[in-house]
């Protein structure tokens, strides 16, 4: 079975819409038609257009694409804000909070057209944002899974806590996790599809395939083909291989 994933998009429309044009011609190429495509996560913050992303996702879902889209730590920032400004993600460290430069949620509401995103304060913020975002989109961000899984694969966000069965993983690990599991040397019992912390180029690392290639900062967006536990980059070239590196 054939999968495509591609990594954490934060706002990056026309960066998505490459990533589909090249899965369409893989598709085409490898007689794929129907492969499902999963979307890592994080698709606003940082990026000139969260609204026209999401607006693409719920599009495409809509009309039947085979698209599924998971939720990243910054969609649920930007619902929980929406929710209650005052709410701090556990996950985060105290001096931050989503409206502040680093995580990219001011640049996200002016996509939004909430004009006080600029320089309002946070209350003045929240009233116009619950004003302007639509309740559609809301709803979409609220609903998206935290993972999904094939037979030899699981495509996550984060990744997850080593040890600890599926069913059991908390959301913030699935939305944050790092330390623990990216200096987690041993097999999973699956291949491991995820994003969030950012590198120069998609890597597998044979326990686990990032493909956070760094969208929110100049860098490309990356779309995979994934086939058990293999997988290739594609380009306007063709599928390059992902060979698994020795050193996570």
């Amino acid at each position: 079975m054939t999968v495509y994933a591609i990594g954490d998009i934060h706002g990056q429309l026309e960066l998505l819409l490459r990533a589909h044009a090249l899965i369409e011609a893989d598709r085409r190429a490898h007689g794929l038609d129907g492969a499902p495509v999963v979307h890592l996560g994080d698709l606003v913050d940082r990026g000139p257009d969260s609204r026209g992303v999401v607006q693409h996702l719920i599009d495409g879902v809509a009309r039947g694409a085979p698209w599924i889209v998971l939720k990243g730590n910054h969609d649920r920032l930007f619902a929980r804000f929406l929710a209650d400004p005052a709410w701090q993600d556990p996950a985060l460290r105290p001096d931050l909070d989503w409206l502040q430069p680093p995580l990219g949620g001011r640049r996200t509401l002016l996509s939004y057209g909430v004009e006080s995103a600029a320089e309002g304060s946070p209350a003045e913020v929240h009233a116009e944002a619950v004003a302007r975002v639509p309740a559609e989109h809301l709803a979409f961000i609220e609903a998206l899974p935290l993972w999904h899984r094939t037979a030899e694969a699981l495509f996550v966000h984060a990744g997850i806590r080593p040890g600890v069965p599926l069913e059991a993983q908390a959301e913030d690990d699935l939305v944050w996790i790092r330390g623990p599991f990216l200096m987690e040397p041993d097999d999973h019992g699956f291949l491991v599809v995820h994003g969030h912390t950012t590198i120069e180029a998609p890597t597998h690392y044979g326990n686990r395939l990032n493909l956070d290639s760094g969208a929110a900062y100049g860098g490309p967006l990356s779309a995979v083909a994934v086939e058990g536990r293999s997988a290739w980059l594609l380009t306007e070239a063709g599928r390059q291989p992902l060979l698994p590196v020795t050193a996570a």
